[in-house]
């Protein structure tokens, strides 16, 4: 079975990291959604939004999509950075995650 997010921190699954610090890691999407598409997640296994209890963790998150974008050149441009959080919220990765996107102007119809 085995979250497969447990497993890159791990590095039993290769990807493209484009940032690492002690409490979180960011890597390249591999169907990406946007021209740029990096998936921001935490070391530790916390399966959603709802179970995140360290504001530590959240904060490092929160950097981390910051500095992917200065890395990925959408700074000035703009980006956004989403967290989908369970079944309704369309999660299919039980492993909380946030998805920094940008290179384009970005729909802005939800729904």
């Amino acid at each position: 079975m085995g979250c497969i997010f447990c497993k890159i921190v791990k590095g039993e699954i290769p990807s493209t990291t484009v940032y690492e610090d002690d409490l979180v890691v960011a890597f390249d999407d591999i169907n990406p959604l946007a021209p740029v598409h990096t998936v921001v997640i935490p070391k530790e296994h916390i399966e959603n939004l709802n179970e995140l209890r360290d504001v530590e963790t959240w904060y490092a998150m929160l950097k981390a999509s910051q500095i992917v974008a200065e890395k990925k050149g959408i700074k000035e441009t703009g980006y956004r950075v989403v967290v989908n959080c369970g079944k309704d919220g369309t999660q299919i990765i039980w492993h909380l995650h946030m998805h920094v996107l940008g290179g384009r102007m970005l729909e802005s119809k939800l729904g």
